[in-house]
């Protein structure tokens, strides 16, 4: 039986809150940014002791052109930051790092080999 306290509650809160506020700031900042078009936020992951933040982006050039808009997106982290500290009732805010998200490009590879096999397989 799992118990829960009433800490833990409010610390689960606490990390949804932060996931969907950093969600919310980088896909308008995504959108605002024509510089920045063609990314996509994917997953938003908080490390054990939650004093970083990875964001994860998919792109649709891939790696390459990610590398590319990395620049642009390391500008907007001071200010992401200081948004997510104003939302987030919270004593410490966690450092945003931004990756690209190898884990869907993967998927994406092998959803491409299975439909390739799919369409010499009905031919």
């Amino acid at each position: 039986m799992i118990r829960r306290t009433v800490s833990d509650i409010k610390r689960a809160q606490k990390t949804a809150l932060l996931f969907r506020t950093i969600s919310d700031l980088m896909i308008k900042v995504i959108m605002d940014d024509s510089k920045l078009q063609g990314l996509y936020v994917n997953r938003v992951e908080l490390s054990p002791d939650k004093s970083h933040c990875y964001v994860y982006f998919c792109a649709l050039g891939g790696q390459p052109m990610f590398n590319e808009k990395i620049g642009t997106l390391i500008l907007y982290k001071p200010s992401l930051r200081s948004a997510v500290a104003k939302t987030i009732a919270s004593r410490y805010t966690p450092e945003i790092t931004f990756r690209f998200d190898e884990q869907a490009a993967k998927v994406q590879r092998i959803e491409e080999l299975i439909d390739k096999v799919g369409r010499e397989s009905n031919s």
